[in-house]
C-alpha cells in the first residue's frame, strides 16, 4: 500500500503517467459530473464513458495525519493497512483476491490531509468494488489480533522507507521542523506516525477513530467509466444507503506563521555514503492563486536534464551528483504547504559548497526572473499531465477528487488548467521572491556516518 501519493518521492530510490487510447468524454472540453448526495451525507460523483468497458471506483475520506492528536499518531496510515483485514463478510486478505480474480486491482494511500481508496474493474463487476467498499465501512473487523499485526506491518514499512534508507529519516523527518508544533501540529508531525503512540494504543482508541472518521458524510465517492449513472445511484443507495451519519468534525487548525527566520539542522546518516542538503520553504495551500506558478517554477528549477539544478549544479559546476525537487513531496494540502529541493553532493564535494549552489539559484529566480521559452516548456509539460488525466477511468477519478478535495469542487478539474496558463515570468519571479527566501526556510544538511558513529572522512 502506498502511504503517499504525489510527484515521485522514495527515500532511497530519489531519482526517478501512462496515458492509453482511451479518451474520456471532455478531452478538450467540459468534463461532465453528475453530482449527488445520499441522505446519510455521503457524496457521489459520476462521469460517464464508454470508450472501454472499465470502471474506476474512488473513495477518499477527508481525514489524515493533520487530524491526529498528541499522543496518537500514525492512526490515519495505520487504518490504510486496517481497512484490508476483513470484515463480517470478508475473510483477511480475501479483499485484493476477490478484486484480482474479477480481473482488476485495488490499493490505498494516506496523506496529510486525506486518505484514499480505489479499485479499477471490469464495467461488469462494479457491483463487487462498491459492496466491497460498503461492506467494511459497515463491519470492519477492528481486533486486537488485527491492530498488532497491522501496527507490526506499520513497524516494517517504517524500517523499509526510513529507518533503513539513506537520506530517510532526513526526508521522513527532518523537514518536520519547518512547521511549528505549537500553531501547527497538523503538519509538524511525521505521517507514519509514532511507533510509541502507536504501540500504546487500545482496540478502543483505534475502534473511535474509525467511528469517527470512516463516517458517509466525512467521504466522497467518485465513479468514472462504463457506467450508466442511475444504475450507479441505485447500487450506491443500496450498499451505502443505511451507513448512519456521524456527528460533523472541525478540521484541526494550522495558525503557521510564514518568515519567521532561517532554521537549521543536521542530520548524520549512517546508510548515507555522501552528504546532503535539503533546503525547503513554507508555501499555501493547493487552492491558493500562488500555487501554480510554484509548481511551475519546481518545473523549471528541477524537472528534467534541461532544469536550472540539474544544468548548473550537476552539469556545469558538478556539485550535485543528483537532485529533485518537490512542490509538497507527501502530496498536496488544504493548509501551509512545503516546497523542497533535494541535492546529494558529488565526490569530495563539501555540503556547504552544495548549499550555496543551490541558494544562488533559487535567488537568481528572485533576481532575474525565468525566461518566456522556460515557462511555456513548463506549461507545456503540465499541460500533458492534464490530458493523462482523461485517458484513463482510473486517472479520471483521482483528478476529480482532488479537484474535490483541494480546489473546493470537482468542477475546478475543467478551469485548472486555466490558472496554470495564466501564469506569468513576472508571477514567477514575485512568488520566489515571496517565499523562497532565507527567513522563510529550513536547511537540513545530511552528514554520512561510519559504522561506528563517526562522519565519513
Amino acid at each position: 500500500m502506498r502511504l503517499f501519493n504525489a510527484r515521485r518521492l522514495a527515500a532511497g530510490a530519489l531519482f526517478g503517467v501512462v496515458a492509453s487510447s482511451a479518451t474520456l468524454p471532455g478531452q478538450g472540453s467540459q468534463i461532465v459530473i453528475d453530482k449527488s448526495t445520499l441522505a446519510n451525507g455521503l457524496r457521489l460523483q459520476l462521469v460517464e464513458d464508454h470508450s472501454s468497458q472499465v470502471v474506476a471506483v474512488s473513495l477518499w475520506f477527508d481525514v489524515g495525519a493533520r487530524d491526529e492528536l498528541k499522543g496518537k499518531t500514525g492512526f490515519a496510515h495505520l487504518f490504510e493497512h486496517m481497512m484490508f483485514q476483513g470484515s463480517a463478510n470478508i475473510k483477511k486478505a480475501e479483499y485484493f483476491q476477490l478484486i484480482e480474480r474479477a480481473g482488476g486491482r485495488t490499493n490505498a494511500n494516506t496523506q496529510y490531509d486525506i486518505t484514499r481508496y480505489y479499485e479499477e474493474v471490469p464495467s461488469n463487476r462494479l457491483n463487487l468494488a462498491l459492496w466491497l467498499e460498503a461492506e467494511r465501512l459497515r463491519s470492519l473487523n477492528v481486533s486486537a489480533e488485527n491492530l498488532k499485526n497491522q501496527i507490526e506491518a506499520v513497524k516494517e514499512e517504517r524500517r523499509l522507507r526510513v529507518d533503513n534508507q539513506p537520506y530517510g529519516s532526513a526526508i521522513w523527518e527532518a523537514t518536520l521542523s519547518l512547521f511549528d508544533e505549537g500553531s501547527c501540529f497538523a503538519y509538524a508531525h511525521s505521517l507514519i506516525g509514532s511507533m510509541d503512540d502507536l504501540n500504546a494504543s487500545s482496540v478502543a482508541d483505534v475502534k473511535a477513530f474509525f467511528d469517527r472518521y470512516y463516517a458517509p458524510n466525512n467521504a466522497v465517492l467518485t465513479v468514472a467509466g462504463d457506467i450508466k449513472p442511475a444504475e450507479v445511484k441505485k447500487l450506491v443507495e443500496q450498499y451505502f444507503g443505511s451507513l448512519q451519519r456521524q456527528p460533523e468534525i472541525a478540521k484541526p487548525a494550522c495558525d503557521q506563521p510564514f518568515n519567521v527566520g532561517a532554521k537549521r539542522t543536521r542530520v548524520p546518516d549512517d546508510k548515507a555514503t555522501l552528504p546532503a542538503v535539503l533546503t525547503l520553504y513554507r508555501v499555501p495551500a493547493a487552492g491558493h492563486a500562488d500555487y501554480p506558478a510554484l509548481d511551475l517554477l519546481t518545473t523549471i528549477l528541477g524537472t528534467g536534464e534541461s532544469s536550472r539544478f540539474n544544468t548548473v549544479l550537476a552539469r556545469d559546476k558538478k556539485l550535485a551528483l543528483g537532485q529533485q525537487l518537490y512542490l509538497n513531496p507527501f502530496g498536496p494540502r488544504r493548509g501551509p504547504g512545503m516546497w523542497m529541493a533535494l541535492a546529494i553532493a558529488n565526490q569530495g564535494v563539501h555540503p556547504d559548497s552544495l548549499e550555496a549552489g543551490m541558494l544562488a539559484e533559487i535567488a537568481r529566480v528572485a533576481s532575474e526572473g525565468v525566461t518566456e521559452a522556460e515557462l511555456s516548456k513548463a506549461k507545456n509539460q503540465f499541460r500533458a499531465s492534464k490530458t493523462n488525466e482523461r485517458q484513463t477511468a482510473f486517472e479520471m477519478t483521482e483528478a476529480i477528487q482532488a479537484a474535490t478535495f483541494y480546489l473546493g469542487s470537482a468542477e475546478a478539474i475543467n478551469t485548472d488548467l486555466d490558472r496554470y496558463t495564466k501564469v506569468t515570468v513576472a508571477d514567477l519571479k514575485r512568488v520566489a521572491a515571496q517565499y523562497l527566501v532565507p527567513a522563510n526556510s529550513l536547511i537540513v544538511t545530511v552528514e554520512p556516518q561510519t559504522k561506528k558513529g563517526g562522519p565519513v572522512p
